[in-house]
C-alpha cells in the first residue's frame, strides 16, 4: 500500500514537500479549493527528487483540454515524470456560476476531456495530426511553433475522481486511476466503485491490473483534545456532504436516505448549525476511522485493506516524527487492492465516536484525503 500526504499553499510547499520526502511518504497531493493546484506542485517538484506529485483534484471542466495539456506536459517534464494528474468535474453550480463555464453531462464531458487531452499529447509526442472533434471539445490546429519540446517521461497518469457509477465507469475506461471521494464507505467501494471500474476497463479489453485506486476519508486520531475537537468537525463535514443530493446513493446503500432528505431541507433553510447533531456514531463509523494512534494502522487495514492501492494520511500535530514513520511503515504493510483476489475491506470504520477520539481535517492533520468532484 502506498501512503501519501497533503500539500498546503505555495508558501508552505517547499518545507512540506521536503519533510514528506524525508519522512518516507510515497506521494503528496494538492487540491483546488481556494488556490491554484499547480503552483505548490511546481515548488514541491523543485524541492524533491523522489516524491510523486498529484492533484486531488484539478477542476477539469473549468479548463480547456489544451491549456491543461500544456500545464501537465511542462510539470511532468520539470518533475522528471513524477506528476499524477487527478481530475474532477465539480458540480453544476460551481462550473456555471463560479467559473462561468458551460455544463453538460458531466461524465460524458469529462470522458471527452481526457480523450481530447490524450489526442493533444499524442500529436506532440508522435507527430499525429491533431484532429479531435467531439460533442464538447474541438481541437484541429497545432502549428509546429506551438508544439512543446519533447521529454522522455511520457504523459502523466490521469486519475478521475467521482462517486456515482457512471463517472466511475468512465474512469475505468479512459483513466489510469480513480480517486474515491471522502464521502464513501468500504461497502460502497466493494459494491459500486470496483465493479464500475471493472466495467469501464472491460470496454477497452483491459483489467484493473496496474490501475491505481486512491481513497481515505475522515480519520479520527491524535491526542484526547484533538479527538474531542475532531469528532465535532467530522460530524459537520459528513453532514455537509450528506445534504448534497449528488451523494444520496451512498446514504441509500446504508439505509440512510431519510437522513439525507432531512439534511437537504435544513441546508436549504440555512440551518447549518443544526445539521451535525443528526450525524450519529454509526454514520461516523461508516464514513471514517476513529482510533487512538496505536490503533490507527489496524483500523486502516480493516477499512481499506484490499480495496485501494494508496491512501493519503496527514498526521495530527501531536504525532512526533518517529510516530509518523512507524505509522507509515505499518500502513504500507496493509495489503493493497489486486484484481487477482476478492476485494477486501472488512468493516465500516473505527470505534464509536463518543468517547475520547478525534477526527482531523486538512487544517489539523490526521486526515486521509482523496479526490473530490
Amino acid at each position: 500500500m502506498k501512503v501519501d500526504t497533503t500539500l498546503g499553499p505555495a508558501e508552505l510547499a517547499v518545507e512540506q514537500a521536503r519533510s514528506a520526502q524525508e519522512t518516507g511518504y510515497d506521494g503528496i497531493w494538492t487540491g483546488e479549493v481556494n488556490h491554484d493546484p499547480f503552483l505548490p506542485l511546481t515548488l514541491a517538484a523543485h524541492a524533491t527528487s523522489r516524491l510523486e506529485l498529484g492533484t486531488s483534484i484539478t477542476v477539469a471542466l473549468a479548463r480547456s483540454p489544451m491549456s491543461l495539456a500544456y500545464t501537465a506536459h511542462d510539470l511532468q517534464r520539470f518533475s522528471a515524470g513524477r506528476l499524477r494528474l487527478g481530475l474532477g468535474s465539480q458540480v453544476r453550480a460551481h462550473i456555471t456560476r463560479r467559473f462561468s463555464m458551460p455544463w453538460g453531462r458531466p461524465a460524458a464531458q469529462l470522458r471527452e476531456f481526457v480523450l481530447a487531452m490524450r489526442a493533444i499529447w499524442s500529436c506532440w509526442s508522435d507527430g499525429i495530426p491533431l484532429a479531435f472533434e467531439g460533442e464538447y471539445y474541438r481541437h484541429t490546429l497545432m502549428p509546429p511553433a506551438f508544439v512543446p519540446k519533447p521529454h522522455p517521461f511520457g504523459p502523466p497518469p490521469v486519475l478521475l475522481a467521482g462517486v456515482g457509477d457512471v463517472m466511475t465507469q468512465v474512469a475505468g475506461e479512459v483513466a489510469d486511476g480513480f480517486q474515491c471521494h471522502w464521502f464513501t464507505t468500504p461497502r460502497w467501494i466493494r459494491e459500486h466503485t470496483i465493479p464500475a471500474l471493472e466495467r469501464g476497463r472491460a470496454q477497452t479489453g483491459r483489467t484493473l491490473d496496474g490501475f491505481e485506486i486512491l481513497a481515505g476519508g475522515f480519520v479520527a486520531t491524535g491526542s484526547d483534545r484533538e479527538i474531542v475537537e475532531g469528532v465535532a468537525r467530522m460530524r459537520s463535514q459528513i453532514a455537509f456532504y450528506a445534504s448534497t443530493p449528488t451523494y444520496r446513493p451512498v446514504l441509500e446503500l446504508h439505509g440512510w436516505g431519510a437522513l439525507g432528505d432531512e439534511l437537504t431541507v435544513l441546508s436549504k433553510q440555512n440551518r447549518w448549525a443544526e445539521m451535525p447533531a443528526l450525524i450519529e456514531d454509526d454514520v461516523i463509523d461508516a464514513f471514517g476511522i476513529v482510533a487512538t494512534p496505536a490503533e490507527l494502522p489496524a483500523r486502516l487495514a480493516e477499512r481499506l485493506g484490499g480495496l485501494v492501492t494508496r491512501v493519503a494520511f496527514a498526521p495530527p500535530a501531536s504525532f512526533d516524527p518517529d510516530q509518523v514513520r512507524e505509522t507509515l511503515a505499518a500502513v504500507r504493510a496493509v495489503p493493497a487492492f489486486s484484481p487477482t483476489r476478492p476485494a477486501g475491506g472488512g468493516t465500516t470504520g473505527g470505534r464509536q465516536a463518543n468517547g475520547g477520539q478525534a477526527a482531523a481535517d486538512g487544517t489539523n492533520g490526521g486526515q486521509a484525503a482523496a479526490g473530490s468532484g
